[in-house]
């Protein structure tokens, strides 16, 4: 706005619950696009380990979908020193456990990706000679594509509940659907990364690098408009959401002066 060196309209998105909440979710289905008459949209985030004044960015899908199960096995608790009259719910929750990994190893493409991760396991008693009426496992889901997504939730319903019936037990299964794949479009992360070499020089843009599993709700708006997602150097630094993590000031100029770039030259004036 300094220069006013473009002719448009840049539209500049303030979105809340980022983290978990879906934010970008809710301003989509609120209108947002249509709204402001957007047309393409971009976003950014940072990323310890990628040198300060460096760019990533690349086609296709960059992040994963992200969704979660709860599952408990339930059986009949007793006393541990009598097991052969209870019907324990801990070993049919330990191989239900080892069995999912199945569903990466053998049921996924192996040229595709997927990752489930189980990564609670709770009993109600800590007491170390009562065993449990039920067992508590929950963790997340992680994949690259839709048909995979599908899959992968098909499969571990059905790996549940015929492991719980194979130890006596049932299942009761919650199984959520979180963020979709981050996808970025091909002409708009080819812009992108042609903007990011204008601002930091052609050796310092990383294209078409493999997608990463973490989740993004920006992908909401991805679905909803053409753009693309790309990532600012935070140098040598704890990652995101570890305790140390500290945001470093000097890749804000670089991150000011990509979107710069960008709006004078899709908009020119």
């Amino acid at each position: 706005s300094e220069t006013r060196n473009f002719d448009g309209t840049v539209v500049v998105i303030f979105q809340p619950a980022e983290e978990g909440g879906a934010g970008g979710k809710a301003m989509v289905d609120d209108g947002l696009m249509d709204r402001w008459g957007i047309q393409e949209v971009y976003g950014m985030h940072n990323e310890p380990g990628l040198p300060l004044g460096e760019f990533g960015v690349s086609p296709g899908p960059i992040m994963a979908a992200a969704d979660e199960v709860e599952i408990v096995m339930r059986g009949r608790g007793g006393h541990a020193a009598q097991p052969h009259n209870v019907i324990d719910p801990l070993p049919a929750a330990c191989a239900t456990v080892m069995a999912l990994q199945t569903v990466t190893s053998r049921n996924t493409d192996p040229i595709k990706s997927a990752v489930v991760s189980i990564c609670v396991m709770n009993t109600e008693s800590a007491a170390t000679n009562v065993i449990d009426d039920a067992v508590t496992l929950a963790g997340t889901i992680r994949t690259l594509d839709e048909d995979v997504r599908d899959m992968a939730e098909v499969r571990i319903i059905e790996i549940v509940n015929a492991t719980a019936a194979a130890y006596g037990c049932t299942a009761e299964i919650h199984y959520e659907r979180g963020y979709p794949v981050t996808v970025n479009h091909e002409a708009n992360a080819g812009i992108a990364a042609e903007v990011a070499r204008a601002v930091a020089g052609e050796g310092k843009v990383h294209y078409g690098r493999p997608p990463r599993m973490g989740a993004e709700d920006f992908s909401y708006m991805l679905r909803a408009r053409p753009g693309a997602f790309v990532n600012v150097g935070n140098g040598d630094s704890a990652k995101v959401h570890h305790p140390e993590y500290n945001f470093n000031d000097e890749a804000i100029p670089y991150g000011c002066s990509f979107f710069a770039e960008l709006v004078e030259s899709r908009m020119p004036a």
